[in-house]
């Protein structure tokens, strides 16, 4: 287990706490600073990790100056919205979303006043979440994790670390209408890329299930997981890809952890430690309509050496020091 996995774990034991949350400023020891953590995962995830981590780096102690609390709805995007609504009322200082652009959305419909810090998501403009990535306006701001522009490059990774990569799987969910645009970016980057991409659209954990579960080797040379977690299509794709012995790319190493193929996207962990900064401007006095939306800036690679093995894979040495992380 690598150090990174035992803070994830220490955090969803520790962080995510049902009652009123309570922190103190370093500036202003006396005033109790709440951080309410949104997320549509299962638990505190890499960005309010790296949140925390970030805090601490700019001198603020846990539990002394401040405290996280998180709400989490394991991909239940129904649920978000009274979470979301939770917080509010239990009257913190700011709200940070991560896991996707619903959390972010679920948190500006329950407040207009309260500080949003999102952690994730490609296009805050496009989504409506702020004017302008320069002067947001409003009471939101945040890192933008570039997932729509990275599809085109991870494919592309997929295809050099898969000889005879022609046909990929995606499944996605049908209600949503951010998987049904980011279907768009796969299907026209698969076509730039000489591949043919296999829709399978979903409505439910059911028929995501039942999808995945049908394939065969056979029909498909690998599988792509959605950035998105509605449906729990991503943990799918891991329960079920490796028993296919069907190679599986994903946008987070969590995954490849856990005896996924591969994956590439930004450093959740690194775009945590840039919203801290965010979030200690606005601890500061900062307003976020004031405060430019920053782009992640560190991009990583994984690769799963046991699993490349068990699909019969030669990673090309020019891959293995391409990977900034290499999984035994």
């Amino acid at each position: 287990m690598t150090a990174r996995r035992d803070v994830l774990l220490w955090l969803a034991a520790v962080l995510a706490i049902p009652g009123p949350l309570a922190c103190v400023s370093e500036a202003q020891p006396r005033r109790l600073i709440k951080i309410g953590a949104l997320t549509e995962s299962w638990g505190p995830t890499p960005a309010i990790v790296g949140l925390r981590d970030g805090l601490q780096e700019l001198g603020y102690r846990e539990n002394q100056d401040f405290a996280i609390g998180v709400r989490f709805v394991q991909g239940n995007l129904a649920e978000l919205p009274e979470a979301a609504r939770a917080l509010a009322r239990q009257g913190v200082d700011v709200i940070v979303t991560s896991g996707g652009v619903h959390s972010t959305r679920a948190a500006q419909q329950a407040t207009t006043r309260i500080p949003i810090v999102f952690l994730e998501g490609s296009d805050p403009v496009s989504a409506g979440f702020v004017k302008s990535l320069a002067r947001p306006g409003g009471n939101t701001t945040g890192v933008t994790d570039l997932d729509l522009e990275l599809v085109p490059k991870g494919l592309e990774i997929f295809r050099e670390l898969v000889p005879g990569l022609r046909r990929v799987l995606l499944v996605y969910d049908a209600t949503d209408d951010v998987a049904v645009s980011l279907r768009r970016v796969y299907h026209d980057s698969a076509q730039r890329l000489g591949l043919t991409l296999v829709e399978r659209p979903v409505r439910t954990e059911d028929e995501a299930r039942s999808a995945i579960t049908a394939i065969r080797k056979s029909e498909v040379d690998g599988i792509v997981s959605p950035h998105l977690l509605s449906r729990n299509i991503p943990g799918l794709i891991l329960e079920i890809g490796s028993k296919r012995g069907i190679p599986t790319m994903f946008e987070a190493p969590f995954y490849v952890e856990r005896a996924g193929f591969a994956s590439y996207g930004a450093d959740k962990h690194e775009m945590g430690r840039q919203a801290a900064r965010l979030v200690d401007k606005i601890l500061k006095g900062a307003r976020p309509a004031d405060i430019p939306v920053e782009q992640a800036t560190k991009f990583e690679l994984a690769i799963n050496l046991k699993a490349a093995k068990a699909l019969g894979l030669t990673i090309p040495p020019s891959m293995l020091a391409r990977a900034d992380r290499l999984i035994q």
